[in-house]
C-alpha cells in the first residue's frame, strides 16, 4: 500500500503537481536505507536535495559594492553634455545671401520646366482614358455569350 501511495506522489511529483508536505514524505521514503529496486534513482535526487538543504554560506558579502559611481554627479554630466550639444546644433541666424537668391531662382525655374514638360505628356496621353471606356462598353457584351445567366440574375433582381 505505501509503495502505491509512493508511486503516485513520484507521479504527481514529476508533473509539478506534489504539495510541500507531500513532497516531505517522498523526502523521508527515501531517507530510509531500504528503497524499492525500482525506485533507486530516485533516491539520488532526494538525496541530493537533503544534502543542499544543510549547506550554508559562510563567506561574508560585501554591502558596499568596490566602483562607487555617483549617479548625481553622472546625470548632472549627461545635462551638461547635452545643453552643449543643443548649443552648438542650434539653427544659424536666417542671413539670405544672393548666392541663395540665385540658387533659389534656378530650382525654381528647373522645376517648372519639369511641370511643362510632365503636362504636355499626360496630354498625349488622354486618349487612354477613351479606350478604357470603350474597354468597359465592350465588356457587356460577354454577358450575351451566357443569355441563360443573365435571366437568372435579371429574374433574381
Amino acid at each position: 500500500m505505501v509503495l502505491n501511495n509512493i508511486d503516485d506522489l513520484l507521479e504527481k511529483y514529476e508533473n509539478g503537481e506534489t504539495t510541500l508536505k507531500e513532497e516531505a514524505q517522498l523526502k523521508n521514503y527515501f531517507k530510509q536505507e531500504t528503497v524499492a529496486p525500482h525506485l533507486e534513482h530516485y533516491k539520488a535526487i532526494f538525496g541530493y536535495y537533503t544534502v543542499n538543504q544543510q549547506e550554508t554560506f559562510t563567506k561574508n558579502v560585501p554591502l558596499n559594492p568596490k566602483n562607487k559611481y555617483n549617479i548625481k554627479w553622472l546625470s548632472v554630466a549627461a545635462v551638461a553634455v547635452l545643453m552643449v550639444g543643443i548649443y552648438f546644433n542650434r539653427p544659424k541666424e536666417d542671413v539670405i545671401t544672393a548666392a541663395d537668391r540665385l540658387a533659389y531662382s534656378q530650382a525654381k525655374s528647373y522645376l517648372e520646366l519639369v511641370s511643362k514638360t510632365f503636362n504636355k505628356g499626360t496630354a498625349q496621353v488622354n486618349y487612354l482614358g477613351v479606350i478604357n471606356k470603350a474597354g468597359t462598353q465592350v465588356d457587356y457584351l460577354k454577358e450575351m455569350e451566357n443569355p441563360i445567366g443573365r435571366i437568372l440574375k435579371i429574374n433574381k433582381k
